[in-house]
């Protein structure tokens, strides 16, 4: 049931930019300059660009019914993963199932809006005419011009206040304790919101391996792979000066993919099974 509500969200994130990518498709903001263009095409038409919001909305809506019919039986506990702590639903109750729908999704959407803010700031430096870069920051909007320390820190920031905004909810149902000290819910804010830095952890190995395989594979003249290798660079170039080239072997992506795995996992897991050992948690009570 995890991999079915991570496979929807997944759809749920195919529709979203779709509908945010329709503004910026030049065939809808072009204006007909003659005659023949103002006729309609032979091929079906597009949905239209508020039709997707509602196909997203409905997807939601109908896999948190299906949740609710079909979580009891097997026996599934849904869990929101939010890093420091997760948050357990009862699946036998339909009113958690569409609240756990909708954040399962913002969730999800929060991880990789924030991926893709953080490929602007590591490319900051770039040719802006690289088109998926251009790409990138079309889908950010005017976040996309923003100095690069503001970018990093505005989505823990709304992390931060979502969560102190949904903690009365979230205790009402049961899901969590009440929180009547402000400061103490202003913590929990912050571990949840940085804990978005710790998702990079899938994000720059994955960048790091794709662009050591481009190095002994040619695959052509592609976009997508120029930025993957604009965005590995950037990934590796504080290690640009340390003697890591052996002949034609570049052990610099493999160096990186540790150096990140060790920060962003093995670390984290280590602080936190330390801290249980004491009984104590990073996540403030």
């Amino acid at each position: 049931m995890s991999s079915v509500d991570f496979i929807l969200n997944i759809v749920g994130l195919l529709l979203w930019f779709n509908w945010r990518g329709a503004r910026f498709d030049p065939f809808n903001r072009g204006m007909p300059a003659t005659l023949t263009g103002t006729l309609r095409r032979a091929e079906p038409l597009r949905l239209k660009q508020w039709f997707l919001p509602i196909i997203l909305i409905a997807l939601l809506a109908i896999r948190a019914l299906f949740y609710a019919q079909l979580g009891p039986a097997v026996a599934w506990t849904p869990a929101l993963d939010l890093g420091a702590v997760s948050l357990s639903f009862r699946s036998d109750r339909q009113n958690l199932m569409f609240l756990f729908s909708g954040l399962s999704f913002l969730r999800t959407l929060a991880i990789f809006y924030f991926w893709l803010i953080f490929l602007v700031v590591i490319n900051r430096n770039a040719d802006a005419l690289d088109p998926l870069l251009r790409l990138i920051r079309l889908h950010l909007g005017f976040v996309g011009s923003w100095p690069w320390l503001v970018q990093l820190l505005i989505l823990p920031f709304i992390a931060a206040v979502g969560w102190a905004a949904l903690s009365p909810l979230l205790a009402q149902t049961g899901i969590i304790s009440p929180v009547r000290d402000y400061g103490r819910l202003a913590m929990q804010g912050l571990v949840i919101g940085g804990g978005l830095f710790f998702s990079l952890k899938y994000v720059i190995p994955l960048l790091l391996l794709l662009y050591l395989i481009a190095s002994y594979v040619y695959f052509g003249k592609n976009a997508l792979w120029d930025f993957v290798n604009l965005s590995a660079r950037s990934c590796l170039a504080p290690a640009s000066r340390l003697p890591l080239q052996i002949g034609k072997v570049d052990l610099a992506p493999l160096l990186a993919i540790v150096v990140v795995f060790l920060l962003l996992h093995a670390l984290p897991n280590y602080v936190q099974a330390i801290l249980e050992r004491h009984d104590r948690t990073i996540w403030p009570q």
